[in-house]
């Protein structure tokens, strides 16, 4: 008969067998390899991010769909720590040079062996979130701070025109309504429309700053907006040109430029009845976007 001590027991993994053959040999070193396996995961998943792995990897203990593991980023490194010195979580992912969509942040205090149970807890949504591709570390004692984020990718260019209809909309809203700029009240506008013209002009200056790595309403050949509308022989009156880089969305582009005085002024103008507006991503140490809205009075 054989019979294995239960655990606790001074010996728990001892076999005692009344006979021994080949097959129970066989069995005895499956049992042996099998528990130094386990011993050496638990070993690599107290590691903060073999265990976010894991979890990933799992779905969080099976009550999430499982997600691909998360590439292990210097610059998140260093995010991780300027968020642990105080930073907030986004200027220190900027600070980093990480060009982040979004990012989301996980603070853990505890010992190595509890790592995963502490990841549980933290938030298995965020562990386990698809949209984030990569992740960085920081550790001083029993804490540990990751930070986990997904890189802005810049939209193509064939979502152009759906950006500029968003925007458009964006703007009509709000010339429909009326709005505050500053100090200056607009009462309600008449809608502008898009011209093909003027975004064509909006987008060959937004292309030239992102290229040359300027942000200026004068181009580099010292031309205004209103010699560049000129030169594609568009017949106007007046010119108003909003630029802004950063905004990674229209909405987020037309809400900063209302923000503004002068730019929100540009748009309410109830003499502008033609609108371009385009974009371009940085080429060089700013590889966001550039953004050029072109508000027209034309000739009649």
């Amino acid at each position: 008969m054989i019979r294995c001590l239960p655990l606790g027991s001074s010996n728990p993994c001892l076999l005692r067998c009344s006979t021994v053959d080949a097959s129970l040999h066989r069995y005895g070193w499956r049992l042996l390899l099998l528990m130094g396996a386990l011993a050496a995961s638990l070993t690599a998943h107290a590691d903060p991010i073999s265990a976010l792995q894991l979890l990933r990897e799992g779905g969080c203990g099976g009550i999430l769909p499982p997600a691909r593991p998360l590439r292990h980023v210097g610059s998140l490194d260093r995010a991780a720590e300027q968020w642990a010195n105080g930073r907030t979580l986004a200027s220190a992912a900027q600070l980093s040079g990480y060009e982040a969509e979004s990012t989301a942040g996980l603070h853990i205090t505890g010992p190595e062996a509890a790592t995963v149970q502490l990841l549980k807890k933290s938030g298995c949504r965020t562990v386990s979130n698809p949209a984030f591709h990569d992740v960085g570390l920081y550790r001083r004692g029993v804490d540990s701070w990751l930070v986990l984020g997904s890189v802005y990718v810049a939209p193509a260019s064939a979502q152009a025109p759906m950006l500029a209809t968003r925007a458009l909309q964006l703007v009509n809203q709000v010339r429909a309504r009326g709005a505050r700029c500053g100090e200056r009240s607009f009462g309600p506008a008449p809608p502008v429309k898009l011209s093909d013209a003027l975004a064509g002009v909006a987008f060959g200056h937004a292309d030239d700053m992102a290229k040359h790595n300027y942000f200026e309403h004068e181009d580099l050949t010292g031309h205004s907006p209103a010699d560049r509308v000129r030169a594609v022989g568009y017949q106007e009156k007046l010119v108003g040109e909003n630029i802004a880089y950063g905004p990674k969305s229209a909405d987020e582009v037309v809400q900063g430029w209302l923000d503004s005085p002068g730019h929100c002024e540009n748009i309410m103008d109830p003499r502008f009845a033609e609108m371009g507006i385009a974009y371009a991503a940085g080429h060089t140490s700013r590889r966001g976007l550039y953004w050029v809205q072109l508000l027209v009075a034309p000739k009649a």
